[in-house]
């Protein structure tokens, strides 16, 4: 019996599916689409809602309101999204996720570099983390795939970027005032600014072009900015069913435990339900794939599923953020700077740099700094006195984010909190992380470049921490922990040492493959949606080549 609701939900499992993909962010969408076009059945299963494009609008009014906390922008939060982080670093998860067909990329900000050829190789080049059991070749033809699905801006000649097969799809942004004057600061001191990637429409792809707002991250009202509904939506059109609302609470598999059977869901009414397929995708994400691994426990796999080697939710990454922020007395041109809230690279301290300096990859920022409202809340003082503050510094706020890279360590790890349950009476994830000297290193050797920029410009220095600089004591405006989850479910050949093979099968069951940052090995400093986008649409090329 159908369990069509009066809105036109059906929550019923397809018959006869080929695939079954869980999760409809960026990995899940894309390597449905990928399948779905071929020819194959396939059903993707998502935790969360479809979002209304037509509230976007409303939803970046909650972005430039100072009150609000960015988990509730994309809905997050409350006993749904309960999670634990017992580490000795914090880790706020849903700030920096959402759980919706789109995934993450509703709110992220659009920034795609590819990983660099380094970054596979860390161990035999530096002696430091674990080479890759495949090399930046190996995935060099589904970058550029990855980039043509999307629609990235870039500019190949630019240096300090990994080897190009061919330009990007769409020429580079427009310079900011804020680029040209970096640029400038730049020369002086022998540092590169360059183009970014960018995965925001110029006006000739397949969405709307980029309006201007400057709040990609957390919201682009325009839909000028690349999110997975788009593929979502190409994967319906080549005939793929998505259901939203259906938080899978465990995987079946067979009483010889060699392939998955079926995905148990759970629908908003509270009926449970059974979905099989000839393959499984887990594309839930670095956080919550390997919890579905840990709570799809059974007599054969006692330790979850997937996991005969141990470590799956071991060797969790992420990138702990730092940040500079200046003003430039009598600089006021910065308020006409809109557009997206990236546009710029430097790249020279993540692919030139010695190792005991760590790995960072650094943003400089095209936003006038902090909106008159949120700057107001922080003075003390009203009347003209507030106004000349606000006045002072909006407008001339120049500022440089960037991420740090984490080498995989065992203890830094993904756990069921039994202690803590969610809506579904499920243990929630629980992330230990302590990102260790090397990201140290890395954040450090980032603010020193950046606060010589804004220095060099004639720019005063008024913040300048990362989320492990001994400086940051208290929480600062980029706030603790880190975001772009990684590791958990690392790729490599042998079964004793990781979870799933280069094609992103795992070792243990055969039609069972996980597509997400959870299988990056090392996770550089590159923002790694490109190339988890890469690996999913080489894994759909296996699913479709051997597995169906």
């Amino acid at each position: 019996m159908s369990d069509a609701q009066s809105d036109g939900t059906d929550w019923t499992p397809v018959e006869g599916a080929d695939v079954c993909v869980i999760g409809a962010g960026p990995a899940g969408a894309l390597l449905s689409h990928s399948l779905a076009r071929r020819g194959h059945d396939v059903v993707v299963l998502e935790a969360g809602p479809r979002f209304d494009k037509a509230e976007r609008v409303d939803r970046m009014k909650t972005q430039l309101r100072p009150g609000p906390s960015h988990d509730e922008i994309w809905d997050m939060g409350g006993e749904r999204d309960e999670y634990s982080a017992s580490g000795a670093h914090s880790w706020p998860l849903n700030q920096r996720r959402v759980k919706g067909v789109g995934g993450t990329s509703l709110h992220w900000g659009a920034v795609v570099p590819r990983l660099f050829e380094k970054d596979f190789e860390m161990q035999s080049r530096y002696g430091i983390g674990r080479d890759w059991p495949i090399s930046y070749e190996d995935l060099r033809p589904y970058y550029a795939r990855a980039e043509r699905e999307i629609g990235v801006s870039g500019d190949e000649d630019a240096p300090y970027q990994p080897p190009r097969e061919e330009p990007f799809p769409m020429d580079p942004f427009e310079k900011s005032r804020p680029r040209a004057l970096f640029e400038a600061a730049g020369e002086a001191l022998d540092i590169t600014v360059q183009d970014m990637p960018m995965a925001i429409n110029k006006g000739d792809y397949d969405r709307n072009a980029c309006q201007g707002y400057g709040t990609c991250q957390f919201v682009c009202p325009s839909g000028g900015k690349y999110s997975a509904d788009i593929h979502v939506d190409k994967a319906e059109a080549e005939g793929a069913t998505v259901i939203d609302r259906v938080p899978v609470q465990r995987l079946e598999h067979g009483p010889d435990g060699e392939e998955i059977t079926e995905a148990v869901y759970e629908t908003p009414e509270g009926e449970t339900h059974r979905q099989t397929a000839d393959v499984f995708v887990a594309a839930a994400g670095a956080y919550e794939t390997p919890r579905l691994l840990l709570l799809s426990d059974s007599p054969q796999y006692p330790d979850g599923l997937a996991n005969s080697s141990g470590t799956v939710g071991k060797y969790f990454m992420g990138h702990p953020p730092a940040g500079v922020l200046g003003f430039i007395p009598g600089e006021d041109t910065l308020q006409g700077a809109f557009g997206p809230q990236v546009t710029t690279a430097i790249h020279q301290f993540y692919d030139d740099n010695p190792p005991e300096n760590g790995c960072v990859n650094m943003f400089p920022l095209n936003t006038a700094g902090p909106s008159p409202a949120t700057i107001a809340m922080g003075q003390d003082t009203i009347g003209d006195e507030l106004l000349e503050t606000v006045d002072s510094q909006y407008g001339s706020t120049v500022g440089v984010n960037m991420s740090t890279e984490m080498l995989p360590r065992e203890r830094n790890r993904i756990t069921l909190d039994r202690s803590k349950t969610d809506s579904y009476g499920n243990p929630v994830p629980d992330v230990q992380v302590e990102p260790g000297e090397y990201a140290r290193n890395g954040q450090e050797t980032g603010i020193e470049a950046a606060s010589s920029l804004i220095e060099e410009l004639g720019g005063n220095v008024v913040y300048a921490e990362g989320t492990m600089t001994a400086e940051h004591d208290e929480l600062g405006p980029l706030g603790k922990g880190g975001y772009h989850p990684m590791g958990g479910t690392r790729m490599g050949t042998d079964p004793d040492e990781s979870v799933v093979d280069p094609n992103l099968r795992t070792h243990d069951l055969e039609n069972l493959y996980i597509s997400s940052g959870g299988v990056f090995v090392t996770g550089g400093a590159a923002n790694p949606t490109l190339t988890i986008m890469a690996l999913s649409l080489k894994a759909a090329d296996h699913i479709h080549e051997t597995a169906l």
